[in-house]
Order: C-alpha cells, then sequence, then structure tokens
C-alpha cells in the first residue's frame, strides 16, 4: 500500500516542521483567549478540540523527527508533546478566565498517544 502523502511530507520535512511550529503557535494563541469569567468545563467541545489539536500537533512532529525512520525518536517526541501540553495548562493559569486542569492534560495525552498509534500504523502498512 503506497502512503504517498505521508512519504511527501517525510521527504519534505521543513515543511512538516513549518506545519508542527504553526501547530504549537496556534495552541498557544488559542490558549491566550480569555473568555471572560466562567467554570472550569468538560464539555465535547472542549474534549473534541484537546484531542485535536494535540493529535494533529503530534502527528506532525512525528513526521518531523521520525520521517519514517528513526522509530528510537518516538518516545522523546511523546514526551515533547505531553511537555508541551503540560505547559500549554500551566500558561493558560495566567490567562484570566481559564484554568489549570489535569483533565486537559491526560485529554492531550490521549491525543499524543493515538496519533503516535496511527503513524506508526501506517509506518507498518507501508513497510508491507
Amino acid at each position: 500500500m503506497k502512503l504517498k502523502i505521508l512519504s511527501w511530507f517525510e521527504k519534505h520535512n521543513k515543511i512538516s516542521v513549518l506545519i508542527t511550529l504553526f501547530g504549537a503557535g496556534l495552541i498557544f494563541y488559542i490558549s491566550s483567549l480569555s473568555f471572560g469569567e466562567s467554570e472550569p468545563g468538560f464539555g465535547i467541545w472542549t474534549i473534541v478540540y484537546h484531542f485535536a489539536a494535540f493529535f494533529c500537533f503530534s502527528f506532525f512532529l512525528f513526521i518531523s523527527l521520525v520521517r519514517g525512520k528513526k522509530k528510537n525518536i518516538f518516545v522523546p517526541a511523546i514526551l515533547i508533546a505531553i511537555f508541551y501540553a503540560i505547559t500549554d495548562e500551566i500558561h493558560q493559569y495566567f490567562v484570566p478566565g481559564r484554568f489549570c486542569t489535569v483533565y486537559d492534560v491526560l485529554i492531550d495525552s490521549v491525543g499524543v498517544m493515538c496519533a503516535f498509534f496511527v503513524y506508526y500504523f501506517l509506518m507498518f502498512v507501508r513497510k508491507r
């Protein structure tokens, strides 16, 4: 099975890095927005946002670092993504109307791990 798009992003690594940095910046920007006085919420949109944002960020981080070859880079890449999730929540602590919650870090981490499994699976499928 040919995965041309994935191979293209691995080959054009600088574009993958730019997408990763853009994703990190977008996450930081959205975390900087204040929504006024509110209570911490765990609605479906919060879950979807956290999962999707960190899935996409991590997926391109993996492409940028692993490039389909260096499987030993996965653990540091996972740790980098989860560390970014933690620092993002700490950043939110200082934004008026935002909250720092472990729950959000857990959702972010699930997104990171799902991105890992998807990328690893696609690497496995491609080699067959």
